[in-house]
């Protein structure tokens, strides 16, 4: 490939890559306050497996990280009463916020909504998981991709709120870039 360096989710097991670990992140089971749910009896699987689910797409590390999970309590996806799929951690938090089921994230994907009192944490164990930065042992890895590595490191070390509101201001700065570029190509 023709990127430098990749940022990737989980374990690497490729000996042409230099793996180096960025930071571990948490997942947690959230649910909008009013949320029926919340007031469900039971052991975790029997109210695990009566919930209504918003879930990220077949394939994302989230969603892997769930389907662990409900292995852990003796379900499967194909239990869930699966209410949306959606295809990124925002449209899934939206939608959860806004009632339409319980979900695994990312506290990082969650922090600010949790702050904000708008998704709340049903406390269960799960996994936690590694975020890598990876480039190939043998190609060129100069100073300038280094400095951007080390740029993105702290970042990432963040209170989840500071890093939700750092990640909300540079989306808007990227959608202007993107425009930018865009415009740029069309001429």
């Amino acid at each position: 490939g023709a990127a430098l360096v990749g940022f990737i989710e989980g374990p690497v097991d490729e000996p042409s890559l230099a793996v180096d670990r960025l930071f571990e992140d948490e997942l947690m089971l959230v649910t909008a306050p009013a949320d029926p749910w919340l007031a469900t009896s039971g052991g975790m699987a029997e109210r695990l497996a009566a919930a209504r689910w918003v879930l990220r797409e077949k394939g994302s590390g989230t969603r892997v990280a769930l389907e662990q999970v409900l292995a852990h309590y003796g379900l499967s996806a194909a239990d869930a009463d699966v209410a949306l799929e959606l295809p990124s951690n925002e449209t899934v938090r939206t939608a959860v916020e806004a009632g339409a089921g319980i979900t695994v994230l990312s506290r990082m994907a969650v922090g600010a909504a949790l702050a904000a009192g708008t998704l709340v944490q049903v406390e269960t164990p799960l996994p936690g998981r590694s975020f890598h930065a990876l480039r190939h042992r043998e190609r060129y890895f100069g100073r300038a991709a280094a400095a951007f590595v080390d740029l993105v490191r702290p970042a990432l070390h963040l209170d989840p709120v500071d890093l939700a509101q750092f990640v909300e201001a540079d989306a808007g700065a990227r959608a202007i870039d993107a425009v930018d570029e865009h415009r740029n190509r069309a001429f």
